[in-house]
């Protein structure tokens, strides 16, 4: 189901031109319109879900065959030296656009990108603290 409002749902369904290099009958893989690096693009469904907490399991299972795909497609034309595959959930985590989408991004040595997530302190006993609360 498509929504009306929703920008990625016409960009994913053709309504909306894009720099598109693959498509078929659940997604649409376009180049970003702001890439972080030479062909930044994006895993787009074309159903409307706002993320992956309500993504449905047979688009989800299709997501990551589908960037491996795109991964080996942008190493052939683009020799990228490293990739990133990042997926926002909620506006905390950087989501912008609350259309479940999937960003690939190849890395070029000296490209200025830094998405390294830095450790937050947690020492041995938190982290079994947080093990405690998850599984029991």
């Amino acid at each position: 189901m498509k929504k009306d409002d929703c920008i990625f749902c016409k960009l994913a369904n053709g309504e909306i031109p894009t720099n598109t290099i693959y498509e078929d009958n659940d997604f649409r893989v376009f180049l970003d319109a702001a890439p972080a690096t030479k062909g930044h693009c994006l895993i787009v469904p074309k159903e409307h879900f706002d993320n992956l907490e309500s993504l449905d399991e047979n688009i989800a299972s299709g997501v990551m065959p589908l960037a491996k795909k795109m991964m080996k497609l942008l190493k052939e034309k683009l020799n990228w030296d490293g990739f990133n595959i990042v997926q926002n959930n909620g506006e905390v985590a950087g989501q912008t656009v609350f259309h479940f989408h999937t960003h690939l991004i190849p890395r070029y040595k000296g490209d200025g990108q830094d998405l390294v997530m830095k450790p937050c302190g947690l020492s041995d006993d938190d982290i079994k603290g947080v093990l405690k609360e998850i599984v029991s």
